[in-house]
């Protein structure tokens, strides 16, 4: 009676558990001490946003006379009312809209095209451009509309905006409330818009060497996807069939166990 009463215990468990292994759970489960300083060395490389077309760019030019540098910024004034003078709120530096052809329209300067350009290499840009009108300007760009898309088998689903311009897969799934115990860790796909083209990537998670990918670190726009496994395949077609069987052994357990027992106490 007890190995019965074993073995049902045992084919419970199993039907409760599924197959899913530790190994296709974990992150990172083959990385290893020697791996660790080709890690550590490119952990941290420097990262920069390449500017495309769609992008909201709020640009800054400041120096130490204000008025010299006033006709290179775009104020946003509200006013209380149509055709009156008060002004209703401080006014906000317009942002500028990264056109189809990688262009936009600056004060002064005109059509300057940035598609292509990292951050820093658009602030040497439009610097240039200024010096026959200034004398140490200074450029500040910071994108408005940063944002990742996460979607698939995570927590939490959807689009989020990233404040610092710097966000790499583990925090773009730590936004979205980590991958649930069914999806793929050694196969997330990740698409890009790279100069117009879509890219389409996938990566390892469980292999150390993703620290090494340039897609490590997101761009803006992209989108993460975590593909279901095998198991949450069969999950949700034979949910029920599942429930079905682990009532029927945990009555016929129950059963062999009331009749044992009663024929023992005869």
């Amino acid at each position: 009676m007890k190995k019965i009463f074993t073995l049902s215990i045992i084919l419970f468990t199993i039907i409760i558990t599924g197959c899913t292994s530790q190994k296709n759970i974990a992150y990172f489960y083959k990385i290893d001490s020697k791996a660790a300083d080709s890690i550590n060395k490119s952990f941290y490389k420097a990262h920069e946003s390449i500017i495309c077309a769609g992008d909201m760019l709020s640009i800054t030019v400041s120096g130490i006379d204000p008025l010299a540098v006033a006709p290179f910024n775009l104020p946003l004034v509200s006013y209380a009312a149509p055709g009156s003078d008060q002004i209703y709120s401080a006014p906000i530096l317009q942002s500028y809209l990264v056109d189809i052809n990688g262009n936009i329209n600056f004060p002064v300067l005109g059509t300057l095209n940035l598609a292509g350009l990292k951050k820093s290499e658009a602030i040497a840009f439009i610097n240039n451009k200024l010096t026959p009108f200034l004398k140490n300007a200074i450029v500040t760009i910071q994108f408005i509309n940063y944002k990742v898309t996460v979607l698939g088998e995570v927590a939490r689903p959807g689009q989020y905006t990233i404040n610092n311009e710097r966000v790499t897969i583990l925090d773009a799934l730590g936004l979205a409330g980590d991958m649930t115990p069914y999806g793929i860790r050694k196969n997330v796909l990740i698409t890009r818009e790279n100069s117009g083209k879509l890219e389409f990537v996938r990566l390892n998670l469980n292999n150390s060497d993703i620290f090494k990918s340039p897609y490590y670190y997101l761009q803006q726009n992209d989108v993460l996807y975590v593909e279901p496994n095998s198991v949450k395949s069969i999950a949700s077609q034979n949910l029920s069939l599942y429930l079905q069987a682990t009532s029927t052994i945990a009555t016929t357990v129950a059963v062999i166990y009331s009749i044992t027992n009663n024929s023992t106490k005869q």
